[in-house]
């Protein structure tokens, strides 16, 4: 299956959803890079949202560009296996080695997300937009994690009822809020 029959498949929960779902097939439909960050209007990220296995911390990492906690992700760089993407981020970000996939493996969040100018490995970067697929995980919070310097600059296990709050980024609360509603119902 396509990551755009993967798309098309969602069911949006809300109505910021469906409209985020409505614009990411527009983009994909009206421009052929926005798996690239050729594209430097809009472009794909996947993102992974972290829970333990009894469901009650998530792990989050302080990212360094958008001086927030938040979760693992990155951008697609050409590959369309959004899912795959996530795992390698987690793995890069967090070391992490032993993650469980669920909600089978199916998108867990579809968002479209700003990001604000900044600079990159000495490059300024413009402000663009986040074609945001995010897919739910589960690790033993006992194993051992690490940051990553060039990205993050700390990471933890962090009470699930706290993660909305140690975001400061008002867009990424409902995204996180949105996540945290959907866990307890997923197997």
């Amino acid at each position: 299956m396509s990551f755009k029959e993967d798309i098309e498949k969602y069911s949006p929960v809300n109505g910021q959803e469906e409209k985020d779902k409505q614009f990411i097939l527009k983009a994909i439909d009206d421009f052929d890079d926005v798996l690239t960050r050729n594209n430097e209007y809009m472009h794909f990220t996947s993102s992974a949202f972290i829970v333990n296995k009894k469901r009650d911390k998530v792990l989050m990492i302080y990212h360094n560009i958008y001086n927030s906690w938040g979760w693992t992700g990155g951008h697609v760089d050409g590959e369309d296996n959004f899912l795959s993407v996530a795992k390698r981020e987690v793995k890069e970000e967090t070391g992490l080695d032993n993650i469980k996939v669920l909600n089978a493996g199916k998108i867990v969040s579809l968002d479209t997300l700003p990001v604000l100018g900044h600079f990159k490995r000495g490059k300024y970067v413009s402000a663009h937009t986040h074609l945001s697929v995010a897919y739910l995980f589960e690790a033993d919070e006992n194993e051992k994690i690490r940051i990553k310097p060039d990205e993050n600059s700390r990471i933890g296990w962090q009470d699930i009822d706290k993660v909305v709050d140690l975001s400061t980024e008002p867009h990424m609360k409902v995204v996180y809020s949105k996540i945290i509603d959907k866990v307890s119902q997923i197997k």
